[in-house]
């Protein structure tokens, strides 16, 4: 029997970056987040518009993956992807997801929950089309999520695609936007002692209240 034990409790360090106060911060999150956002871009955070996007299945299943934000408008976040795809699917099931972002040197973390609609198509097409031509023809190309025989079968199906299409890739049926209407956001700043703060926003009767939460 193979046995492998691995312990990580020494793996530890204190936050000592920030601090979170009720004074300081925006009565609306989409506001504060982009703040919290451009200094995560200004400190050089890798990959700052990436988060982790949570859906759950028909048999109450969560999946997680890793996805790049690509707009934020005043109702919420923006994101593309294939309709088709697990997640495009599970969101068809269940429109409420949530997103968690992570900036591990500004000591620093975003969760939303929120619902999920689609974006219209003028602008799915707009995005679709600022994309690098590769790109475009991966989206065609890939039956997102489902399995296939071999990375071969991918490539030979890019390379044919690259064949084909001389001029303008038509957006496909199966792909475009989304938006996250956010109902709860949670901002978290790491503090040393593990007496992190954390501020929740809530949506209620159309008004953002504020709550500190525990540690």
């Amino acid at each position: 029997m193979f046995y492998m034990e691995l312990d990580l409790g020494p793996m530890r360090r204190q936050y000592l970056n920030g601090q979170l106060n009720e004074a300081d911060v925006k009565a609306n999150p989409i506001e504060q987040f982009m703040i919290w956002f451009n200094e995560a871009i200004s400190c050089e955070e890798f990959d700052a518009s990436a988060f982790v996007l949570s859906t759950v299945s028909s048999e109450s299943m969560p999946s997680g993956r890793v996805v790049l934000l690509k707009g934020i408008l005043n109702e919420g976040f923006l994101f593309f992807t294939n309709y088709l795809s697990q997640k495009g699917k599970e969101i068809e099931n269940n429109p409420f997801v949530a997103m968690t972002f992570f900036w591990p040197k500004s000591e620093r973390q975003v969760r939303v929950k929120g619902k999920v609609e689609k974006l219209d198509k003028v602008r799915s097409l707009v995005y679709f089309h600022s994309r690098p031509r590769d790109s475009q023809i991966a989206s065609f190309i890939s039956p997102q999520s489902q399995v296939i025989e071999s990375r071969q079968v991918i490539e030979e199906a890019f390379y044919r695609a690259q064949q084909q299409f001389s001029d303008k890739i038509p957006l496909p049926e199966f792909w475009g936007g989304f938006i996250i209407c956010p109902l709860i956001i949670e901002f978290w700043q790491g503090r040393e002692n593990r007496l992190n703060d954390r501020l929740q926003y809530t949506l209620i009767d159309k008004q953002w209240i504020i709550q500190r939460l525990a540690p």
